[in-house]
């Protein structure tokens, strides 16, 4: 999923939503990382046999066969990748990145490509110049991106930390010059001088227009356009919010850090765990830990599990003084931009909602539309607690994940989760893609052997990507098993998005080493490799040259062992395909701009795709694509996923409930309340869960708002998780019949898809593109009553709907 965790320190102009809103590893973990080498030391700077790959060997069948094996079998993956010999062809098969140095070599020549660009930009006077600044607009953001992204992805996921350093130097190099080109007004005022004149704007493209408004409403956010003084200001106050977001994120602690229990209290939790934990007749909970989770679960004693309750739900004052501080720096910062609150100045940028008003609608309907399955859930919970209690008890907030637990437990399928996993061996779902991906949208996936030092651990898999019709279409890189010190965390990463190259910029790289006399320019095959760093291009029948998607996915699936593949439980098996979601979005939406390329589409529509793509990691017909026991190779009995799923789904109700008022409140702390000098988080919070929750709410003396670190990464479009499940579900039951009759397989219904939504990127207005898929006009021109129509789909699974 894609989850910034911290804001830039300044406002981002040239770079998409990936790019600087991860988080830098902490110094600790670069330390303790194992070194790798990942380079040939004095590699020569040549490329001359990267030709794009031709998949005629073996055929479609022999690639599937060979796409099970090399992630199930270490001895094919060992055969099939080969030793590692011979000439360095450079990381990602950029040819800059042979050395740790090569990526300051990279950084230094696109900077100088940066500046080129800008003086274009700035001296243009004629009409044709005029109507080329979108282009260079665009190619100057690609070019920091290719930077940008690639070094963000190794240093936080390459094991030598030599590199790492060299990959956060060049990120540092880019990300000052971007901020120099925050400041220049002068590259606002060509842009809106373009705009403005009929005889440049009516000769873009419909793609090319909506490039120019991304840039415009970034310039506008980063406050350009303001008097000078203005603009000081406005740098002053992003640097105060990126450090107070910072500071809240990482001191977030609780008012006690463990709560203590009497031992004689802890009876239905694991007795080794709370012998662990005892001391002198007492334990000593951590408050903010999984075992104080485990024992909101299972402690039969009301009075332990109250004490265990209070103490998790309650941040420290400072934290949420803390918290308050950064909503008042917010607004302040959207107020000087000229915005009513910081929600309508997030809002007003490539969002579905627009307005905090839309939001505002969604999340009532939504919440209407749930309250009923909600207010079941709850008496069900009532009703086990007076099975314990007697017939006059009630609910308390303490009570909810013990009984529902209980009830969990009373539906518990038969097999263990270890029988359901030997139905999912990792080569088998990845296979399993690809069959899905064939019959949807005509691409497979096909194993290549990566060249020396192409990849960043042997672990890693390279995969490229097939169409029946295109051929070559993009890079799939797949680092998908444990190792230590490695991010837990799953992850999609655009190492470089779709951009079309244009003949001009093919031509300008014969003057690179000229251009760059202290750096030694790699050689390579062609002009088009040049302009492409040495990486894969594609080539239309019209003769346009594309840079093709270049994307990895990180996750940290259990190790091959005992002569056994790496079987992946089902949750597992849902995180997998929401990744491949995100993926498949890049590699169809091949755009010729990369500021719309892929997932840099409506922020609030980035997470349909990877959303979608859990509901086929439920469905009967696409699991039987691929689901087979890894010893035996019987089929997978489906009534073991009903079952799972049928566990795991039993309060989604409840839990649907308590996102909406986490996006309620999200929506309320970024309103023009907090223009007031003062904002009182606690009150907010509490009298939200009293207005729209069904389930019993927080006590007084609480303050779980401190804990909610979501608040920072996406302020005020928490929304947006909630608003694609909807939308997801609407797609699933509307294009794809709810999977009914193989509907899930159709290449029809991928057609559909992928004609009406996923192949715009960014390029083409959400609201048109899901109006189409949908065959529903009453989305076309969006605003308030869409947004409202959206949310009284609900967000269950199988919830009805108009």
């Amino acid at each position: 999923m894609i989850q910034p965790l911290v804001i830039a320190s300044r406002p981002r102009l040239w770079v998409c939503s990936d790019c600087l809103l991860r988080r830098a590893p902490s110094p600790l973990l670069r330390q303790q990382r194992r070194r790798f080498t990942g380079f040939t030391a004095h590699a020569p700077k040549t490329l001359t046999d990267t030709i794009p790959v031709t998949h005629t060997n073996g055929g479609t069948k022999h690639d599937d066969s060979l796409l099970r094996s090399i992630f199930d079998s270490p001895e094919t993956w060992k055969q099939f990748s080969g030793d590692k010999h011979g000439r360095n062809v450079g990381l990602f098969r950029n040819a800059y990145l042979t050395s740790p140095h090569g990526f300051l070599d990279f950084a230094q020549v696109s900077l100088g490509k940066a500046r080129a660009l800008v003086d274009k930009v700035l001296n243009a006077q004629s009409l044709d110049e005029y109507r080329a600044i979108v282009r260079h607009l665009d190619r100057l953001s690609d070019i920091l991106c290719r930077v940008l992204d690639m070094a963000d992805f190794v240093r936080v996921t390459h094991p030598d930390q030599h590199i790492q350093r060299t990959a956060s130097m060049a990120w540092d190099m880019m990300y000052e010059y971007m901020n120099q080109l925050n400041t220049m007004t002068g590259l606002y005022d060509q842009l809106v001088k373009a705009m403005d004149n009929p005889d440049v704007s009516t000769t873009w493209s419909e793609e090319e227009r909506m490039v120019a408004e991304v840039l415009k409403l970034d310039f506008a956010k980063s406050a350009v356009h303001l008097p000078k003084d203005a603009r000081d200001k406005f740098v002053q106050l992003s640097s105060a919010i990126s450090q107070t977001g910072t500071d809240f994120i990482q001191h977030m602690e609780p008012k006690i850090p463990y709560t203590t229990v009497e031992k004689s209290r802890m009876m239905g939790m694991d007795p080794v765990e709370v012998k662990r934990m005892a001391s002198m007749g007492k334990v000593y909970v951590q408050t903010l830990s999984p075992q104080a989770s485990i024992a909101l679960r299972t402690v039969r004693d009301d009075h332990a599990r109250r004490q265990l309750f209070m103490a998790s739900r309650t941040a420290s004052r400072r934290t949420v003084h803390t918290l308050e501080e950064l909503m008042l720096l917010r607004g302040e910062s959207a107020k000087l931009s000229g915005f009513e609150s910081y929600g309508h100045l997030v809002l007003h940028d490539r969002m579905m909602a627009s307005t905090p008003e839309s939001v505002r609608q969604f999340l009532q309907a939504l919440s209407e539309n749930t309250r009923p399955q909600a207010q079941q859930e709850a008496a069900d919970l009532t009703a086990a607690k007076r099975a314990h209690k007697g017939d006059d008890a009630t609910l308390e907030p303490w009570d909810k994940d013990f009984y529902a637990e209980s009830i969990r437990q009373a539906i518990k399928s038969r097999p263990k989760r270890e029988d359901l996993s030997s139905y999912f061996s990792l080569g088998t779902v990845m296979q399993g893609l690809s069959r899905i991906f064939t019959r949807l949208y005509g691409i497979r996936f096909v194993p290549r052997e990566p060249m020396p030092g192409e990849t960043w651990h042997p672990d890693v898999r390279r995969l490229d990507v097939v169409s029946d019709v295109e051929g070559h279409v993009a890079v799939l890189y797949c680092d998908l098993f444990y190792r230590p010190l490695k991010s837990p965390n799953p992850a999609h990463f655009t190492l470089r998005c779709s951009r079309e190259l244009s003949p001009q910029e093919i031509a300008e790289t014969a003057h690179t080493q000229a251009e760059n006399p202290s750096v030694l320019i790699p050689s390579f095959e062609s002009a088009e490799f040049a302009a492409n760093d040495g990486m894969a291009y594609s080539r239309s029948q019209d003769g346009a040259i594309k840079q093709l998607p270049t994307i990895a996915l990180v996750c940290d699936f259990p190790q091959q062992s005992h002569n056994r593949p790496a079987l992946l439980s089902f949750f597992q098996l849902e995180t997998l395909f929401h990744e491949m979601g995100h993926a498949i979005h890049s590699i169809l939406a091949r755009t010729s701009f990369q500021n719309v390329s892929g997932t840099r589409c409506a922020t609030d529509l980035a997470e349909l795709p990877s959303t979608l793509m859990e509901y086929f990691a439920a469905d009967p017909s696409v699991l039987a694509l691929f689901a087979r026991h890894y010893e035996t190779d019987n089929p997978l009995p489906y009534e073991w996923v009903d079952n799972k799923i049928r566990e795991a789904r039993r309060f989604e109700a409840l839990d649907t409930e308590n996102q909406i008022i986490l996006a309620m409140l999200d929506q309320e702390l970024h309103s023009s309340k907090a223009l007031q000098g003062h904002i009182d988080s606690t009150e907010i919070f509490h009298s939200l869960q009293r207005q729209y929750s069904t389930a019993p709410p927080d006590p007084q003396g609480t303050a779980w708002q401190g804990f909610f670190g979501h608040l920072v990464g996406y302020g005020s479009t928490y929304y947006s998780y909630l608003f694609d499940r909807v939308l997801a579900q609407r797609v699933w039951n509307v294009v794809f019949n709810s999977g009914q009759g193989g509907a899930a397989l159709q290449r029809e219904n991928g057609e559909r898809l992928k004609e009406n939504l996923l192949k715009w990127g960014g390029s083409k207005d959400p609201w048109k593109c899901l109006a189409g898929a949908l065959k529903d006009e009453r989305l076309e021109g969006g605003g308030e009553k869409a947004m409202k129509l959206v949310g009284s789909w609900g967000g269950q699974r199988g919830a009805k709907s108009d």
